[in-house]
């Protein structure tokens, strides 16, 4: 039955979700939270753009959940693939070859920049990173890895060690082999920048430092975010990426762009280090891929790294590298974004709709210290004193504040994507003007609560 969105839920729904909440309760164990702190919000429904929850109110979902529902919710042709696949074949070992594997990988390989055309598939944006960095150190015999600061991989044991933000903290150990490092953000400059070309100059300058004095016969990688996700959406500036490259390739280093959250459209190109022109040696990639239906990470492999296993053993694996209903899943949506073009489109209202709405809101209010971005792919840095930058939560942790903007948000019919004192602006790529529009209209109105908590 297809859903349409001006229709209520019905008492069967509604029933249904209460009792989904009662069971979650009793037996869900929630990722990144205190247990008994939670009050999870129940999605009953899902289409397009927008969400439903537990009591029927119907949300615009400017958070595309953990920014990879990248086509939106429910997408049909993507629904179908799944159900046709399942009719077809489920699942199968991953040392057989099955076609939706073959053409997912087909399809990514045409998209990555480079020669990356050999695709390892894993279930999720975290074992990318573990595997990605496993092949750098492998191929080069070193173990060290560089990652910075305002930075996430994910959450298992290595990928949380190379995550610079606070979330590593907890479960960081010395023998993870992880080094961290600053890079470019102007806004909140480490070093005494002024311009864009001098963070750029003296960012670059401060990890060569950091490769000299590490040792750069102990370093197997470099990993970026082409541009940070969760951290800050911090877009980096003209030259950053080639700096890097160049900095990798004189002193021996595998160069691995984490584009798990950047990646398929989500910054308006296909991937966001289309942006600067730049070749990787590794690419991680996941959730967009998918737009999430079905769980699929995977790395991107340069020829060079390839060569290393044609005859020698790759000593990895995972039970559902490629799992069919997932590869199928791939196929549908690359395909989707294709024939609709969604990626233009993400770069489009991005320019057109999302940059000039954000401009005006940080003129408007005293609360907004910067707005940046690109595509479906934008950060509002909200601080309670412009001149001082002080922000309206501490680093690594949420405030009253942040959790009054959030509810009015949700009140108002906006389902917002918030970290630290920030509020993310990244609906679907498929997103229309008009649906756009009234979701940067519902945080123009919520950012008068903010400028409420402005001293000075």
């Amino acid at each position: 039955m297809s859903i349409t969105t001006d229709s209520p839920l019905t008492e069967a729904e509604l029933a249904s979700a209460k009792r989904a909440y009662e069971l979650d309760r009793k037996h869900v164990f929630h990722s990144w939270s205190a247990q008994e702190q939670l009050k999870p919000m129940v999605i009953t429904r899902a289409e397009g753009s927008y969400v439903w929850d537990g009591e029927g109110n119907k949300l615009l979902d400017f958070s595309s959940q953990l920014v990879n529902t990248n086509i939106g919710h429910q997408h049909p042709k993507v629904v179908a693939a799944i159900q046709e696949q399942a009719g077809k074949l489920c699942t199968v070992a991953p040392q057989h070859a099955n076609d939706a594997r073959s053409e997912a990988a087909r399809l990514v390989a045409e998209l990555t920049p480079g020669d990356l055309n050999r695709i390892f598939f894993t279930n999720g944006g975290a074992d990318a990173v573990e595997h990605a960095i496993r092949m750098a150190r492998l191929h080069t015999g070193k173990y060290k890895v560089l990652s910075a600061y305002r930075s996430y991989h994910g959450g298992t044991a290595l990928a949380v060690n190379v995550t610079g933000d606070p979330r590593r903290i907890p479960n960081d150990y010395g023998n993870a082999g992880t080094v961290h490092f600053h890079a470019p953000f102007l806004y909140r400059t480490q070093f005494h920048s002024a311009t864009e070309a001098e963070e750029c100059q003296r960012a670059l300058e401060h990890l060569e430092t950091a490769i000299q004095l590490e040792g750069a016969s102990n370093i197997a990688a470099i990993i970026l975010e082409s541009i940070p996700g969760t951290a800050g959406i911090m877009v980096p500036p003209p030259g950053y990426l080639q700096g890097v490259r160049d900095l990798a390739t004189k002193y021996g280093i595998i160069y691995i762009a984490d584009e798990v959250m950047s990646g398929f459209g989500r910054a308006g190109k296909w991937f966001a280090i289309d942006h600067f022109d730049v070749a990787p040696d590794l690419l991680t990639f996941a959730k967009g891929v998918t737009s999430g239906y079905v769980p699929l990470g995977g790395v991107a492999i340069s020829e060079e790294i390839y060569s290393t296993f044609a005859q020698r053993p790759y000593p990895g694996g995972l039970t559902y590298s490629g799992h069919p209903l997932a590869s199928a899943a791939a196929v549908a949506t690359i395909n989707a974004m294709r024939d609709e073009s969604m990626v233009e489109n993400a770069a489009s209202l991005g320019e057109s709709v999302v940059a000039p709405a954000l401009a005006r809101m940080a003129e408007r209010h005293p609360s907004i210290g910067e707005v940046r971005g690109t595509g479906m792919f934008w950060a509002i840095e909200l601080v309670k004193n412009p001149a001082t930058r002080e922000p309206l939560a501490p680093y690594g942790a949420s405030s009253p504040e942040m959790n009054e903007l959030i509810g009015a948000c949700k009140s108002r019919g906006l389902l917002p994507f918030a970290n630290f004192n920030r509020i993310h602006v990244v609906p679907p790529l498929n997103i229309n003007a008009e649906d756009l529009q009234a979701g940067l209209a519902i945080l123009d109105e919520v950012f008068d609560l903010a400028d409420a908590h402005v001293e000075g």
